[in-house]
């Protein structure tokens, strides 16, 4: 049974997650991310403190529950392309409060874990329940772009949810690739351009409505026919872009709002508007409900997430056979005498 399935039942809303996987999306003849120059889409600094705040609040492990879904499927596929591999050095970055570190616990080569976040709040919220672990991580404060640790150094890095915070992820993923042993291995999951869809074009009808005019509420999303430009551009090889639709119902609209603040996953991009009129949010709130409410009365939020894998290369790695050397050709397929 797989590490996901058997915590299924860890938390209530868990039991809720459903999900649709799909290949890949196509080449998109829009101008791709791994061409566009180096700007800043997100307030670091506004990400840092909503982080701090969530980890503030009584309950906020509360709300750790799709962080914890995607953690669990993090350390199976880590599992899945390990298992002749003797990785030993683990760098968790954007760790928050540790749910790649807890679910390491019981991998079979792991011996030693570095886990970063920008928040400090949230790097350490957990640190009394992790006393007893068996391999304690060691706690660096430092963002996903910049961090401190020598080339070469690192068997596997992890990234559970954190990427599409970042404003530099070509530099990021190079980084990573710089980091990371030969041979080693990066596996991550960011959320996709179909995430909250639905609270998204409910925000824009109810402004236009309202305002006559249109502000980002939910923070832009990168599109999966990027990603795999991205790794290799960063110079991985051997990569691997997926995807997946979980969908988590909600009371209503104003439940879920209160849940990504909650996961600190509420909006930091820099243009965002620094003051939303009620009206605006029932607004919303109310086209919400009638457009994509389930029959029961709740509502459904999607979040798209995008898998990746990419190794570093390495001379032991497989590679494709020289254009032209083939030695049969396609149309021989049907000469080929049954068995």
């Amino acid at each position: 049974m797989a590490l996901w399935q058997a915590a299924a039942s860890a938390n209530p809303r868990s039991l809720c997650l459903r999900s649709r996987f799909e290949g890949g999306s196509g080449f998109d003849g829009r101008r791709s991310m791994a061409t566009m120059p180096k700007m800043n889409v997100f307030n670091r600094n506004t990400k840092r403190l909503q982080r701090d705040a969530a980890s503030r609040w009584p309950n906020s492990s509360e709300f750790d529950y799709l962080r914890d879904h995607i953690s669990l499927r993090l350390c199976d596929r880590l599992l899945d392309v390990s298992t002749n591999f003797n990785l030993k050095v683990c760098l968790d970055a954007g760790g928050m409060s540790g749910a790649n570190v807890r679910n390491l616990q019981t991998h079979p080569t792991i011996e030693k874990i570095y886990t970063t976040d920008i928040s400090e709040g949230m790097l350490t919220r957990d640190i009394a329940s992790q006393e007893d672990f068996k391999i304690k991580p060691i706690r660096v404060v430092a963002s996903e772009d910049k961090l401190p640790f020598a080339s070469n150094s690192m068997d596997v890095i992890l990234s559970n949810l954190s990427l599409h915070w970042v404003n530099d992820l070509p530099g990021a993923l190079a980084q990573f690739k710089d980091i990371l042993k030969e041979d080693g291995v990066f596996i991550g999951a960011m959320f996709g351009e179909q995430s909250l869809q639905e609270l998204r074009s409910s925000f824009v009808m109810a402004e236009n409505e309202i305002d006559g005019g249109v502000s980002p509420h939910v923070s832009p999303f990168t599109r999966v026919s990027d990603v795999g430009n991205l790794l290799t551009q960063a110079g991985f090889s051997l990569t691997t872009v997926d995807q997946e639709i979980f969908t988590q119902d909600y009371a209503d609209p104003f439940v879920l709002m209160h849940d990504l603040r909650g996961m600190g996953e509420s909006n930091a991009g820099i243009q965002r508007r620094p003051y939303t009129p009620v009206d605006t949010f029932l607004s919303a709130s109310s086209i919400y409900q009638s457009m994509y409410g389930n029959e029961d009365g709740t509502v459904p939020a999607s979040f798209q997430v995008i898998w990746m894998i990419g190794w570093k290369p390495h001379v032991s790695q497989p590679k494709p056979l020289r254009r032209g050397s083939q030695t049969h050709s396609l149309g021989d397929i049907g000469k080929i005498p049954e068995a």
